[in-house]
C-alpha cells in the first residue's frame, strides 16, 4: 500500500476544532452514539413503549439504520483516515470533513423524523451520504494513484447501490431482502479484504514485541482465494436461490466458512490473549466464519432462525466487535497515547461480545430469546455509549504531542 517516494507525505493545515482534524474523530464518537441510541430506541419501541415519526416500518428502520446510519460511519471514519496512508496525500479535514458530516447527520435526521419531510425526500437525504463517500474517497485514490484500492472504493459504491435497492423495496411496501442483504455482504467483503492487511499486521507487531520468531502468515494467495469464495458464497446468498439450487449454495457458503477459519489460525490468535487490543480483533473474525457457516446451514436446512442468527453473527458479531476493535485502537494510536488496553475498554470488549453471543444464541432458542434479546440490547448499549464516555475525550482535544 507504499506510494511512489516522490508524492508528498501529508501535513495537517486545519486550524479549527480537532473534531474535524481527522476523520475518524467525528465518526468515531457521533457513531458510537448513534448506536447506543438506536439500540435504545429499538429496545423501547419493541416493547411497545415508544413510538418514532418515521416513514419506515419498524423492522425495515431498526435494520437501516444500523447498517446505513452506524455501520456506514465508523467505516468512513476509518477510510478517510487510512488512505491518508494509503496515498500520501494530505487528509481529508476541516471544511470536506465536516460537509461530509454534516450530510451523514442530516441523513439520520431525516428517517428518524421520516413522517414528517415523506420517505422520499428521507431516503434521498440518506443516499446522498454514501454517494459523498464513494466521491472523495475515490478522488483521494485516484489522485493519489493507489490503484492497488479501487476494489474499495468498488465495495463502497455496492453498498450505496445497496442502500438504493434497499430504500425501493421498502417504497414498494415489500421486504427489504435483496438491499439488506446485498448491504451486509458489501460490508463483509470490505470487512475480510482490510482485516487481512491490519489483522495479521498488528498481531505481528505484537508478537515481535513479546520476542516471538514464528510470525502470522502474510497476505498471500490464499487470502484471495478466501476473499473470492467469500465474495461468491454471498452473491449466490444474495440472490437468494434464483440461479444455484440451494445445496450448492449452501455448501459454498460452509466451505468459505472453513477457509476463513483456516485463514485466521493462520494468524496465530491464540498468541495474543494477553493483549486485548490484538485479541478482540481474532474474536471479531471469528464471527465472520461462525456466521458463513450458520447462513450454509441455513440454506441447506431451509431453517429461518438458524438464517436469522447466521445475519446476526455478521451484523452484531463481526460488524459490532470490528468497528469497536478498530475504534479502540485507531483513536489510541492516532491521538499519541499509547496501544494498551484500559480496565474500561475490555469492559467495552466484553460487552460488544456478550451482545453478539446472546443476539446470535436468541433465535436458536425460542424459549429464551425475550430474554436474549434484551441482554443484547443492553450490552450493545453498554459498549457503544462506553467507547463513546471513555474516548470521546480524546477525540475532541488536539493530538498529543510526542
Amino acid at each position: 500500500m507504499n506510494a511512489p517516494a516522490a508524492v508528498r507525505r501529508p501535513r495537517l493545515t486545519w486550524r479549527g476544532p480537532a473534531l474535524f482534524s481527522a476523520g475518524f474523530r467525528p465518526f468515531f464518537l457521533f457513531g458510537s452514539l448513534y448506536a447506543a441510541l438506536m439500540m435504545g430506541l429499538w429496545f423501547l419501541m419493541y416493547r411497545g413503549l415508544l413510538s418514532v415519526p418515521i416513514a419506515f416500518p419498524p423492522v425495515a428502520w431498526h435494520a437501516h439504520e444500523l447498517l446505513f446510519g452506524y455501520v456506514a460511519a465508523p467505516i468512513t471514519g476509518f477510510l478517510l483516515t487510512a488512505i491518508s496512508g494509503w496515498t500520501r496525500r494530505p487528509p481529508v479535514a476541516g471544511w470536506l470533513l465536516f460537509a461530509l458530516f454534516g450530510l451523514w447527520v442530516a441523513g439520520r435526521l431525516a428517517v428518524n423524523f421520516s413522517f414528517i419531510p415523506g420517505y422520499p425526500l428521507a431516503t434521498g437525504l440518506s443516499i446522498a451520504f454514501p454517494v459523498a463517500v464513494v466521491i472523495v474517497v475515490g478522488r483521494e485514490i485516484i489522485a493519489g494513484r493507489n490503484w492497488r484500492n479501487l476494489k474499495v472504493v468498488g465495495l463502497l459504491a455496492a453498498f450505496t447501490v445497496s442502500h438504493a435497492v434497499y430504500s425501493w423495496e421498502v417504497w414498494c411496501g415489500g421486504d427489504p431482502a435483496i438491499g439488506s442483504r446485498m448491504a451486509i455482504a458489501s460490508v463483509l467483503l470490505l470487512l475480510t479484504l482490510v482485516a487481512g492487511r491490519i489483522v495479521p499486521s498488528f498481531t505481528a507487531n505484537w508478537l515481535e514485541a513479546r520476542g516471538e520468531t514464528v510470525m502470522p502468515a502474510a497476505y498471500a494467495r490464499y487470502d484471495s482465494v478466501v476473499v473470492g469464495s467469500g465474495a461468491l458464497g454471498l452473491v449466490l446468498w444474495v440472490v437468494d436461490g434464483w440461479i444455484v439450487p440451494a445445496g450448492i449454495v449452501g455448501t459454498i457458503l460452509l466451505g468459505s466458512a472453513g477457509l476463513h477459519l483456516v485463514r485466521q489460525l493462520r494468524w496465530r490468535p491464540h498468541r495474543t490473549l494477553a493483549d486485548p487490543l490484538v485479541a478482540v480483533l481474532h474474536g471479531a473474525y471469528l464471527f465472520v466464519s461462525v456466521g458463513f457457516a450458520l447462513a450454509g446451514l441455513a440454506v441447506i436446512a431451509g431453517l429461518e432462525d438458524v438464517h436469522r442468527a447466521a445475519v446476526h453473527a455478521w451484523t452484531v458479531g463481526a460488524f459490532g466487535t470490528m468497528t469497536l476493535a478498530v475504534m479502540t485502537r485507531a483513536s489510541l494510536g492516532h491521538t499519541g497515547r499509547p496501544l494498551r488496553a484500559s480496565p474500561a475498554t475490555v469492559i467495552i470488549f466484553l460487552s460488544v461480545l456478550l451482545a453478539a453471543a446472546t443476539r446470535i444464541a436468541a433465535p436458536l432458542f425460542p424459549a429464551w430469546s425475550p430474554l436474549l434479546s434484551s441482554v443484547a440490547a443492553v450490552a450493545w448499549i453498554a459498549a457503544f455509549l462506553g467507547y463513546a464516555v471513555a474516548y470521546g475525550p480524546m477525540l475532541l482535544a488536539p493530538r498529543r504531542a510526542a
